[in-house]
């Protein structure tokens, strides 16, 4: 009854959102668009969708052929302004997503900026050779033009079947989805069929030019997070305790259920940065179940466990955390990326300049 009470602001708040578009679409707002190609990932949902494992999955693809830097704009960071990322880095500085991308892909450029035109300028102006610069998190950053958009949508959360903030989860005005030209529904379950396809498919009811494809999470095995710590691999069907700060925990423990005994699962909100008392919780918890239970994150909470001397001595020998890439369905990686090549190559100012 209470979120009743909220349709009112989010009606407000899909009318701002409706004039700041408008402002773009008439040109009193710039955007402005590049010569090199900008690829631009994002969602209309507040949440995990899985921006960061499809990041990754371009980074994969596409560093084979361009020199490819990542601009995100390193959200509850510490620092302002423009700040390149580096393994060594807090992710204090630069965000959790964006350390773990630089972690991931030591040789490619991560920067963050709020500013995403300021971003993009510093990053050109300090890395010469970059020729393709994907975007994070970055599809109401109507400022940049994209070559080519993506947006995430999570399977188990159907934006049709959403409101607008603060009465349900859009922060976008479903209407903007015309402006992407690959549509991604992620998180899909094991048992999704072609029929359950069809229908996501007729109630996004998407335009022509618009391509759209399924997509799961698909995990790896576990790994220590001190690689100098000679763990055993976990077998399946040891008890775990999940401790995560990310979009949707649920999708995480589903995935770890499918392999493991879920003993207990902490959850924190959405780019969390754990404290002291957080970690000696962590500890009290473990403490009550068998010896040989262990302690299982995600990957985005892997980068802000990293330094050692926060970690009790008692979590060190029992702390892994959860691999994890995206895994297109119906056999359609190859048809995507070749669809994404020809939006990127295609495009009349680089087929000029190159």
């Amino acid at each position: 009854m209470f979120k009743f009470l909220l349709a009112p602001l989010a009606w407000l708040y899909s009318f701002i959102i409706f004039i700041r578009h408008k402002m773009f679409d008439l040109g009193f707002l710039p955007s402005v668009e590049y010569d090199i190609p900008i690829v631009c990932i994002g969602n209309i949902t507040v949440g995990g969708t899985g921006k960061t494992p499809m990041a990754e999955a371009l980074i994969r693809h596409l560093s084979k052929e361009y020199k490819v830097g990542v601009l995100s704009r390193g959200y509850k960071r510490r620092t302002r302004g423009y700040f390149e990322v580096e393994e060594s880095s807090s992710f204090l500085n630069t965000g959790d997503e964006p350390k773990q991308m630089k972690l991931k892909f030591p040789g490619i450029v991560v920067s963050v900026c709020a500013n995403r035109r300021e971003g993009i300028i510093r990053m050109r102006r300090d890395h010469p050779e970059l020729n393709l610069i994907i975007l994070d998190d970055a599809f109401q950053h109507r400022y940049v033009e994209p070559w080519t958009s993506l947006v995430l949508i999570d399977y188990t959360r159907p934006i049709y079947r959403d409101h607008m903030l603060p009465w349900g989860r859009l922060r976008d005005n479903l209407s903007q989805m015309n402006r992407a030209s690959f549509v991604v529904v992620n998180k899909c379950t094991e048992g999704i069929t072609a029929i359950d396809m069809r229908i996501v498919n007729m109630s996004l009811a998407l335009y022509p030019y618009q391509r759209l494809f399924f997509t799961k999470i698909k995990s790896g095995f576990p790994k220590a997070i001190f690689e100098d710590v000679d763990l055993l691999p976990v077998p399946v069907g040891c008890g775990v305790v999940l401790m995560s700060g990310v979009g949707n925990p649920t999708s995480f423990e589903v995935e770890v259920a499918k392999r493991y005994t879920v003993k207990d699962h902490l959850i924190y909100p959405d780019h969390y940065a754990y404290r002291k008392s957080d970690l000696t919780k962590l500890t009290s918890v473990l403490s009550t179940h068998s010896p040989d239970t262990v302690v299982l994150v995600t990957e985005k909470d892997y980068v802000k466990l990293m330094n050692r001397k926060n970690i009790p001595e008692e979590l060190i020998n029992r702390l892994y955390y959860l691999p994890i890439e995206l895994e297109f369905l119906n056999c359609e990686e190859e048809y995507f990326f070749n669809k994404l090549d020809e939006d990127v190559r295609e495009n009349s100012k680089y087929s000029l300049n190159h």
